[in-house]
C-alpha cells in the first residue's frame, strides 16, 4: 500500500463512530474500511452497507402481510425465502466493496452484471508497477478434461520457467508504459526531446497480470449468485480467492441469511427431474449405478450426478 493509501486508511480508522438511526452490524462495523490483503498484492475492503438480516424479514414481511412473525422466527423465514428462491427480500440488502484485483481477474468478475462498478481509470491516472505472479503451488498446465481449467501442477523447473517469463514480459511492458508515457506525474514531458503517447494509449500493452482497482456496490440476491459460482471449487483459482474473502465478509453482515446459502445454495444440488426419479428409485431399492447407466442422461450428467452423491463411478 502506497504511503497515501496508508495515511486515508489510518484516517478513516481513527475516525469516531458517527451517530445514525439505522440499522447497524457491529460485526461488520468493526471490518469497515480495514483491507483484507488477497494474492500479492490485491485486497478487498467494505467502504459501506445497507440492512441487515433483519432487514431481509421486514420486506418479506410486507409482501406476506401481518401475522407471519407469530407463527416463524426470523432465522426461519430467511431459511424458507431461501429454500424457496424467493429473492427480492435479499435484494434490500447492499454492499459496497473496493478491490484491488488483477487485470484478468476482473474481466472475469466484470461477467456479472448485476452490480454497480467504478473502475480507476488509465486514462486518468498512472497504473502503479504492481503485477501478480502465482504461487509455485498455483503454476498448473491445461486440464486435459476442462477446456477453461488447470490439470497437473509443473515440476519445480518448469515452474520457475514460467515465473521468469511472466517477469520479465510484466516488467518490460511496464518500461515500454513508462517510455511512452514520459510523464512526471503531472502531464509534463520527462524529456521534451521525446514524444508523449496519451495515457489512454500508452496502457494498451500492459500485461494482464498488472493490478487494477474498482468500487463496486452490489445487493445481496445478486451477490449469492455471484458467491455461488465463484466460491464454487471449480471455478478459477485467483478469483475465488476473492470469493472466499467477501464471504467471510457476509458472514459477519448476514449471519442467518449466509447460514441458509451455505445449507441450500454453496453445500446443496440441484437435481433434474431425470436425476429425481432414479434417486427415488435407489431409495426403493433399486441399483443407483444400474439406474444412472441405464438413464437417459449424457455421460457428463451421470458422472456429475454420481459426483452430488459422492458415489464412486464403477470400475
Amino acid at each position: 500500500m502506497h504511503d497515501e493509501e496508508a495515511r486515508q486508511l489510518a484516517e478513516l480508522l481513527d475516525a469516531p463512530p458517527t451517530p445514525t438511526r439505522r440499522p447497524t452490524v457491529p460485526a461488520l462495523e468493526a471490518q469497515l474500511f480495514r483491507p483484507v490483503p488477497l494474492l500479492d498484492h490485491g485486497f478487498v475492503r467494505v467502504i459501506d452497507y445497507m440492512g441487515d438480516d433483519a432487514a431481509i424479514v421486514q420486506a418479506a414481511r410486507v409482501s406476506y402481510g401481518k401475522g407471519t412473525k407469530s407463527v416463524m422466527n426470523d432465522r426461519g423465514l430467511i431459511r424458507y425465502l431461501m429454500r424457496h428462491r424467493h429473492t427480492t427480500p435479499f435484494e434490500m440488502c447492499e454492499l459496497k466493496l473496493h478491490v484491488k484485483l488483477p487485470i484478468f481477474v476482473a474481466r472475469q468478475w466484470i461477467r456479472h452484471r448485476t452490480a454497480n462498478v467504478n473502475e480507476y481509470s488509465a486514462r486518468y491516472s498512472i497504473l502503479d508497477r504492481e503485477f501478480y505472479l502465482p504461487a509455485p503451488e498455483h503454476m498448473a498446465a491445461q486440464s486435459t478434461s476442462n477446456r477453461q481449467g488447470r490439470g497437473d501442477v509443473l515440476t519445480p523447473e518448469q515452474t520457475a520457467a514460467v515465473l521468469d517469463v511472466l517477469r520479465r514480459d510484466a516488467t518490460t511492458t511496464y518500461a515500454t508504459y513508462e517510455a511512452l508515457l514520459n510523464d512526471t506525474g503531472d502531464g509534463t514531458p520527462r524529456d521534451p526531446g521525446e514524444p508523449q503517447v496519451a495515457r489512454e494509449l500508452a496502457r494498451m500493452n500492459l500485461t494482464l497480470n498488472y493490478y487494477t482497482q474498482w468500487y463496486w456496490k452490489i445487493d445481496l440476491h445478486n451477490l449469492f449468485h455471484f458467491l455461488s459460482l465463484r466460491a464454487d471449487s471449480h471455478a478459477q483459482y485467483e478469483i475465488r480467492v476473492y470469493a472466499d474473502a467477501i464471504g467471510e465478509l457476509v458472514k459477519h453482515w448476514v449471519p442467518a441469511a449466509w447460514g441458509a446459502f451455505v445449507d441450500y445454495r454453496l453445500g446443496g444440488s440441484f437435481l433434474s427431474g431425470e436425476e429425481m426419479r432414479i434417486v427415488r428409485t435407489a431409495l426403493a431399492g433399486g441399483d443407483i449405478h444400474a439406474l444412472v447407466a441405464g438413464s437417459r442422461l449424457s455421460g457428463r450428467e451421470k458422472r456429475e450426478l454420481l459426483a452430488k452423491l459422492e458415489l464412486s463411478s464403477p470400475s
